[in-house]
């Protein structure tokens, strides 16, 4: 009996995407590890530039405002016969539980607007939206919804919880996917059981508070209080300044509104995932951000790790002065390369169904 012929197909078309608000390349690192061939980043802040394009391949990156930016300059980066990609966080602060001041006088409010615009004049043939769930909650995410479909485009989204899809830190993100190519959906949860912080950073040399890894000057830590540092030794994993003596805990905390804040000077537990990182993650008083054993808060690097950066993704020149602030907001801000990839790897599979052609 003869063999019969495997079924050939056509490659599916090579996926170009620009990267709106792109930061230090969190997304843009996790839709290329799916094989989306990135071609432009576009971010306000030149801080960001040096981490995106070293550690990006062939990325460009464009310091704008996405405000001022024209369609021609994302159309320009999409090759005839591709399929195209728009991509991007709008920054979330301003729709953060958070932040709880007159959003609307905020001008990052109009962002999601700006977005939109940019989907209406460009036309991609897919769009990837993701954000902080209470987006979900305001006018300006079901108008950017119902002009998307408006459009001709498949729209769907859904708040996703990081653990449920291998990340390792318990964090709620909304993504949106839309496509005018057919059909398109946010998957349905993978793990069963996520990445702990011990499986995460276990492995990394051990420091001093205020210290940094002679091999890798991005492992560096903020410098404790001698008080702080007092509090840090009587604090227990996954516990809160709950746990500490009379005298080591703040007024603000003896209050009766303090109570509700038990995260705030916590450690986190070696054998769950972390926290969600916010832009302050290097501060012990700022959320469950202490080391498991190290009396130390957790380092740059330890906080890029959990929000999916390669350990050895670059942030900064050789050479170039550390500012920890500055840092922690880059990658507190970064979409998370983990959540980047899915995306990636849900569009991918979307084109093979779509543009994948039988012989």
């Amino acid at each position: 009996m003869s063999k019969p012929k495997e079924s050939s197909w056509h490659t599916p078309s090579t996926v170009d995407a620009v990267d709106l608000f792109c930061g230090g390349g969190g997304l843009t690192c996790g839709l290329r590890k799916a094989g989306i061939n990135v071609k432009m980043g576009v971010e306000i802040d030149p801080m960001c530039r040096y981490a995106y394009e070293h550690n990006n391949g062939e990325a460009k990156f464009l310091e704008k405002s996405v405000v001022e930016l024209k369609a021609e300059a994302i159309r320009n980066c999409f090759e005839e016969g591709h399929v195209s990609l728009l991509a991007g966080c709008p920054p979330c602060q301003t729709f953060s539980s958070y932040n709880q001041k007159a959003k609307h006088q905020d001008p990052r409010y109009r962002l999601p607007n700006e977005f939109g615009r940019l989907v209406r004049e460009v036309m991609p043939d897919i769009v990837s939206l993701e954000n902080v769930p209470l987006l979900t909650k305001r006018p300006i995410f079901s108008n950017l919804v119902k002009e998307m479909k408006s459009l001709g485009y498949h729209v769907d989204w859904r708040i996703v919880f990081c653990p449920d899809y291998g990340w390792p830190q318990r964090r709620k993100r909304l993504v949106l996917l839309a496509s005018r190519l057919g059909p398109i959906e946010v998957p349905a949860p993978t793990h069963a059981k996520p990445p702990t912080v011990r499986e995460m950073i276990g492995d990394l040399p051990k420091l001093r508070h205020g210290k940094c890894d002679p091999n890798d000057r991005l492992h560096f830590c903020a410098a404790l209080s001698p008080l702080n540092l007092e509090r840090i030794r009587h604090s227990k994993q996954g516990g809160s300044w709950r746990d500490w003596p009379k005298k080591l805990i703040a007024k603000c905390h003896k209050k009766k509104s303090g109570k509700t804040y038990p995260g705030v000077y916590g450690r986190m537990s070696w054998d769950k995932p972390a926290p969600t990182m916010t832009t302050q993650f290097y501060g012990f008083g700022n959320g469950r951000f202490g080391h498991p054993e190290q009396n130390r808060a957790i380092s740059i690097r330890e906080g890029a790790i959990f929000q999916g950066f390669p350990k050895d993704y670059q942030f900064l020149p050789e050479g170039a002065r550390h500012n920890i602030s500055l840092l922690g907001k880059m990658i507190g801000n970064a979409v998370p390369v983990q959540l980047g990839e899915m995306v990636g790897r849900t569009i991918m599979d979307h084109v093979r169904r779509y543009r994948g052609v039988s012989k």
